[in-house]
């Protein structure tokens, strides 16, 4: 005999009422089918945004791509000059990389944080 049946045996808990146990754990399961239920329709409507966000990007895209195709701007003498020093002082920037790779490693961890749930959110 293990250590947990001799305890039982000894104590002799208190088991509750067959019935009563039955409707303590149907109302349970029915609150989680509630939240089972909210949860589905919540992500069904976030894939349906998701859907349309998509849809309206392309089609936003595809227009404005047209339109830059088919009326070109003039060339401005402004952006081109600046376009020439932003050239002239790439090679000074020996630190972008470094700041590329800790930019990339702070948005890793602010995503990967905010994909886990907190422990209050995970009560009934």
């Amino acid at each position: 005999m293990t250590d947990i049946e001799k305890y039982l045996r000894d104590n002799k808990p208190e088991m509750p009422e067959e019935g009563q146990f039955l409707i303590t754990t149907n109302a349970r399961l029915e609150k989680v089918e509630g939240i089972k239920k909210c949860v589905d329709s919540e992500q069904r409507r976030n894939r349906k945004v998701l859907a349309a966000g998509l849809v309206i990007g392309l089609v936003i895209g595809c227009i404005v791509t047209l339109f830059i195709l088919f009326c070109p701007a003039p060339e401005i003498k402004f952006l081109s000059s600046l376009f020439e020093k932003a050239a002239a002082s790439i090679h000074k920037l020996r630190y972008l990389p470094a700041f590329l790779i800790a930019g990339c490693a702070i948005v890793l961890g602010v995503v990967s944080m905010n994909g886990q749930p907190r422990s209050d959110e995970m009560r009934f």
